[in-house]
């Protein structure tokens, strides 16, 4: 049951941001256009927004202090046994990708699971992935705010249990300090595939 309701809230969250793709091409006010392509999303005001979170140091910051570059925005947990550590990999080389091209984004790690991800475990994990990646923790309540924001969805899988697993989305969401948010990814995508196509947004940003 708990996966199907993982596979609704999915369908019903990539349903979102098709519709949000659909008016933002039909408005014909896209700056973007031309790097969007008919399977992702564009942005609007209804996906991203403000946020307050705790840094890597114990740090309580914003959006405002961690969207300072083009990012790619990741919500994950790092016990996570497999989607996390391949996905958060992924954006690590589509990142270095970027840089070889002379454009720096920044990778970001937003944890859905506060409980056991601590800014001492975010940054053992965010340091094996990539020397510029951000991992971001906080409260429960602060982690639930951010997530709605992005309509990510995420629920504990027996909580009372040691090892609890997470259900959780996988997009990838790209962020222009400007702009906000202007487009995801799936899982599908490679590494060259986003760098292509994030390297599109920012030289037209």
């Amino acid at each position: 049951m708990t996966k199907i309701f993982a596979w609704a809230a999915g369908a019903a969250i990539a349903g979102l941001l098709a519709s949000t793709y659909l008016m933002t091409r039909s408005s014909g006010s896209d700056p973007f256009a031309s790097c969007r392509t008919a399977q992702v999303a564009g942005g609007t005001g209804a996906i991203g927004g403000p946020f307050t979170l705790v840094d890597e140091t114990g740090k309580t910051v914003t959006d405002k202090d961690v969207i300072t570059k083009p990012s790619l925005v990741y919500f994950g947990y790092t016990f996570c046994p497999d989607v996390c550590p391949l996905d958060n990999a992924r954006n690590a080389e589509a990142v270095s990708i970027l840089e070889d091209l002379g454009l720096e984004v920044t990778p970001v790690f937003i944890s859905i699971d506060p409980k056991r991800d601590t800014p001492e475990v975010m940054a053992e994990f965010t340091d094996q992935m990539h020397p510029r990646m951000i991992g971001l923790t906080g409260s429960p309540e602060q982690v639930k705010a951010a997530s709605q924001a992005y309509k990510t969805y995420y629920r504990a899988q027996n909580p009372d249990e040691e090892y609890y697993l997470v259900d959780h989305s996988t997009f990838t969401y790209l962020v222009l300090p400007e702009q906000g948010f202007v487009e995801f990814f799936r899982r599908d995508a490679t590494a060259e595939q986003m760098a292509e196509q994030v390297a599109c947004f920012v030289k037209n940003s």
